[in-house]
């Protein structure tokens, strides 16, 4: 278990308003339902849609794999709702802070994509405004007090997205 700042054990988490992939499934869900209720056109033929869609979804899931496999190779837990234990900032992580959740959206963008549904990709900005600052700032802030100058100094050399 790491110690902060002030030499005490940290057990704490960084308290996000909810379990990312849980925000992201609610999206698509309500983007289907959406869908269902009103459809819009979605421009271009089907098939470059699947290409297109499919392959952000082959991308996302790369990130999303190899940011999960740093994160298991540190021994540290994937999950919000427990204590980070090591600060990753190897592999994939070298060049984004956030690589789980890139791919997450590469994944949720490339089903709005293939299923062409203009609600999914509407809702993406509300999704990314929710991401940000009930997930992502509340993990920083976390990581901070956690771990300090070893995190203030990750943070000014690798970008929080790309």
């Amino acid at each position: 278990m790491a110690m902060d700042q002030a030499g005490q054990t940290d057990s704490g988490t960084a308290g996000v308003i909810a379990r990312p992939p849980l925000l992201f499934l609610a999206a698509l869900l309500i983007g289907f339902v959406l869908d269902r209720l009103l459809r819009l056109p979605f421009p271009g033929p089907g098939l470059v849609s699947w290409i297109i869609g499919g392959s952000l979804i082959l991308i996302g899931l790369a990130l999303l794999a190899a940011g999960i496999r740093n994160f298991s190779r540190a021994t540290t837990p994937v999950p919000t709702n427990e204590p980070t234990r090591v600060l990753v900032t190897t592999g994939v992580h070298g060049w984004t802070r956030n690589p789980i959740y890139l791919g997450m959206f590469l994944i949720y963008g490339g089903i709005g994509v293939a299923a062409q549904n203009i609600w999914i990709l509407v809702l993406t900005l509300p999704l990314a405004i929710l991401i940000r600052y009930g997930v992502v700032a509340r993990e920083e802030a976390y990581l901070e007090r956690r771990f300090g100058s070893a995190y203030l100094d990750y943070r000014q050399t690798v970008r929080r997205w790309l």
